[in-house]
């Protein structure tokens, strides 16, 4: 963690991934956030992946450095609440981030009734207001019709499991609601920010080139399989049975590739039978794939991993090895001896890798990450700190029901 924004509190009230990884961000660097879920925890409490125990080891990852304060949102005291929450006075104060619907008690034109300059930034589903969800938007732009094996059927989709959308967006939140307090620190104004998931997938696949091609070109992309599209990048197997990505984007990554392989005479060749130059351009070598890729499979077959690895590295190449979720997990560099990573006791009460911020700010020292808290941790002291409530007032709303205790 880091301090950066120390000083900033953010009332978060929402469930699955965008608007959660928005707040996450913001923890990591330094912002109080606090975390506002009903009582015995909002529809992601309990996500997959969870512990043998039940415990959600989705919930902890993405609520780490936050605090807790459990609230009974079906009550008319337990909305006015989370209002005060979010419109509590305060020059860094009065900032709301939301998943919650554009219309009801968390409205930004409620909410402006009791803070005029207040801050909403909402996550959506859809721009009308209607719900998405990561893969309803991903079938929709059309990736999965191009993702996949070539030997699929071309109606035949194949899904992927990173949900890209959703992470995007809750990046572009976290960078939407810091540029929406810098205008409010210069003009005063507040507002409310909406952003959409489908206009976040929509946006990047036009902000690619996708948008264009296929309207002015004949007909959707094919898929490719593993072949990286429009550049050379391809998996490969070595004689110890390895699978490596190999990529040659650089004319750099391009010239170390063929030295390694020894394959410089055979390009060459290539090269003068087609009339084209391979060195500068990535697009030349993925329209002459059909020709590069077995010359390259033939070489890489016959180098054990290692020290083809090894080779390329020295010659300034690009590759990854394939390793499953489980050897990524045990892998050095990635985590094990990964300074953003922390050996940490989780709320599931399990120890395990709990990594910080990915932000590496050069000359400035990582604190230790902050696991999640408890559910409704906080409660007691949230409604202290930031309404001023003494505790014979906390105590009676906790015994009506309208606030919940640490589930600890």
């Amino acid at each position: 963690m880091y301090e950066i924004l120390k000083g900033l509190r953010v009332i978060e009230a929402s469930s699955f991934v965008a608007s959660p990884s928005a707040g996450l961000y913001l923890a990591q660097l330094g912002a109080e956030v606090i975390r506002v879920d009903t009582i015995g925890g909002g529809p992601d409490y309990n996500r997959w992946p969870k512990s043998d125990e039940g415990a959600s080891f989705y919930w902890e990852g993405l609520n780490k450095g936050k605090k807790s304060i459990t609230v009974n949102i079906g009550t008319e005291e337990g909305k006015s609440l989370i209002q005060d929450l979010a419109c509590a006075p305060g020059e860094n104060a009065g900032i709301l981030l939301t998943n919650f619907p554009q219309n009801g008690f968390l409205s930004y034109q409620a909410l402006r009734q009791k803070r005029e300059d207040i801050i909403v930034a909402r996550v959506m589903g859809q721009s009308n207001g209607g719900p998405a969800l990561d893969y309803t938007v991903n079938c929709a732009l059309g990736y999965p019709l191009i993702t996949g094996p070539e030997t699929l059927e071309e109606d035949q989709p194949v899904n992927h499991v990173l949900p890209a959308w959703d992470l995007l967006a809750g990046a572009y939140s976290a960078f939407s609601l810091l540029a929406a307090d810098k205008h409010r620190v210069a003009t005063g104004e507040g507002g409310e920010y909406k952003i959409p998931l489908a206009d976040i997938g929509v946006t990047a696949m036009a902000n690619m080139g996708q948008l264009a091609e296929v309207l002015y070109q004949d007909g959707n992309r094919a898929r490719h399989g593993n072949q990286v599209y429009g550049a050379f990048g391809k998996d490969f197997k070595t004689a110890d049975g390895k699978r490596m990505m190999i990529m040659a984007i650089t004319p750099r990554q391009w010239k170390g590739l063929l030295k390694v392989l020894d394959i410089e005479k055979q390009v060459s060749e290539i090269e003068s039978v087609r009339g084209v130059t391979f060195v500068k351009d990535e697009g030349t070598r993925y329209e002459h794939a059909d020709a590069l890729y077995p010359l390259i499979e033939s070489r890489v077959c016959l180098r054990k991993a290692a020290e083809l690895q090894a080779a390329l590295d020295a010659a300034g190449g690009c590759w990854g090895e394939y390793q499953s979720m489980r050897e990524a997990a045990e892998d050095e560099a990635l985590v094990t001896n990964n300074p953003i990573f922390s050996d940490m006791k989780n709320p599931s009460n399990y120890t395990y890798p709990t990594p910080g911020s990915a932000l590496t700010i050069a000359d400035k020292p990582r604190d230790m990450p902050v696991v999640a808290p408890h559910l409704g941790q906080h409660s007691a002291s949230v409604l202290a700190s930031v309404l001023g409530l003494d505790d014979d007032k906390v105590a009676r709303l906790i015994e009506q029901g309208v606030v919940g205790e640490s589930n600890t």
